[in-house]
């Protein structure tokens, strides 16, 4: 096969519980599956597939309900089980002889992976999960449970820019600074809690929110907000990314109303967890490790033993630099 082979996606159309998945498909080898967070599609990953298509199968897709992949029906709130199930489904058509895939998630959609390594562990060979925002691990759960019900309020009342507005100061605040470990929650009542030091192995839209020393460009309204102004696309955009920008600036509203506080207060099974830490590296970002999603992830990894790597950028750091991201990615794919 050669490169342009390799790195050439190769398209397919899922049908699954209640929707129909768009996938992209590049390389050969062992399968590894890249879920995109927050409002973002397959096309976040373009830069990163590629670069890893030597080594991987390297399977993107769009979430249920996003860009190229509808509904059946109207969209609903949006639940962590039911993308796993989806991503469980993309694993048994694109791995038909039953070999495990390895997954990576960022943002909610490493909330995602937490759910298919908790209730299918033998369909995954490794787990990469980049700052999962579960809020109930922080330190004063409530305090992230009421930011992003405040941004959801936001997008309601004021739309999408308001919103990401709300999100972005409400992440300022050094969440890991001068605030103790709280006692186990009910959820954390089946699993020790287990110190463990970081470790180190060798624009998405919406992620959670950019961090606020690196905002990216603020979306556009969806055209039901008379109150905010369209914004164009940036101009020196490649027309090939400007589709992309704009496929996944078009699912903020789903993302604020549907899948928010749905994936942010997902409840992960810390006993099953637990039981195969092994299988799971809980990713980072170098310059957002105070920041509300980073703090819950460390705290995630100590509640269940899982090794911590540290990723080069912030909780966005996959579109920061790709190059270094898709490096950093491969050294923790193929450590022991």
């Amino acid at each position: 096969m050669t490169t342009t082979d390799r790195t050439a996606p190769r398209t397919g159309l899922l049908t699954v519980d209640g929707a129909t998945l768009h996938h992209e498909v590049r390389g050969e080898g062992p399968l590894l599956v890249m879920m995109p967070g927050g409002s973002a599609d397959a096309g976040i990953y373009d830069a990163i597939a590629a670069d890893l298509a030597d080594r991987w199968t390297v399977a993107t897709f769009d979430p249920r309900g996003y860009s190229r992949s509808p509904l059946d029906g109207p969209v609903t709130e949006q639940l962590p089980a039911t993308h796993a199930d989806d991503i469980v489904r993309l694993i048994e058509v694109l791995s038909p002889d039953g070999a495990p895939a390895a997954l990576f998630g960022s943002s909610s959609s490493a909330v995602v992976a937490l759910d298919v390594l908790a209730r299918h562990p033998g369909r995954v060979s490794r787990v990469v999960a980049h700052e999962p925002p579960v809020v109930g691990l922080l330190p004063d759960p409530e305090a992230g449970r009421a930011l992003f019900a405040a941004v959801r309020e936001s997008f309601r009342r004021d739309g999408v820019t308001a919103a990401m507005t709300t999100m972005a100061e409400g992440l300022a605040p050094a969440w890991g600074e001068d605030r103790a470990d709280p006692e186990p929650t009910a959820f954390e009542a089946e699993a020790e809690p287990t110190a463990r030091d970081p470790e180190s192995i060798a624009p998405e839209p919406a992620a959670m929110a950019p961090e606020p020393e690196r905002a990216a460009p603020e979306p556009a309204a969806p055209a039901s907000s008379p109150q905010e102004k369209s914004q164009e696309t940036p101009p020196e955009m490649p027309p090939a990314q400007a589709e992309v920008f704009r496929r996944m600036h078009a699912n903020l509203p789903v993302f604020l109303e549907h899948v928010l506080c749905s994936f942010s207060g997902y409840a992960p099974d810390l006993a099953a967890l637990k039981a195969s830490a092994a299988h799971l590296v809980v990713g980072v970002g170098r310059d957002s490790r105070t920041l509300l999603p980073a703090v819950a992830a460390e705290a995630l990894a100590r509640r269940v033993d899982a090794r911590v790597a540290e990723f080069p950028g912030g909780h966005i750091g996959l579109t920061e630099d790709p190059r270094a991201f898709a490096a950093r990615l491969r050294d923790v794919l193929l450590a022991p």
